[in-house]
């Protein structure tokens, strides 16, 4: 458990420098296994619909609804490791 927390940390850091910055579809899948891994399933009402940043996001962390806190961690530092 302090092994990936510690590989979650040291991904969230190396997300901040990567080569080239992801695609939006990249950066919203990266955004919600943070944010899944982080606090848990996303709550509260769906942004509206003149809202499209908050609404694609609150989308793609409505899509790793119920991941496990570890798996969301993990995930994220798969995803990271594959886009230096």
């Amino acid at each position: 458990m302090a092994n990936l927390k510690a590989a979650f940390e040291k991904a969230v850091a190396e997300s901040k420098s990567l080569p080239e910055k992801p695609d939006n579809m990249t950066l919203l899948k990266i955004y919600s296994l943070y944010k899944q891994a982080t606090e848990g399933d996303v709550e509260g009402k769906r942004p509206g619909f003149t809202d499209m940043v908050g609404r694609a996001k609150y989308d793609a962390w409505a899509a790793v609804k119920g991941k496990s806190n570890d798996e969301a961690m993990q995930d994220y530092v798969d995803l990271i490791e594959s886009l230096k």
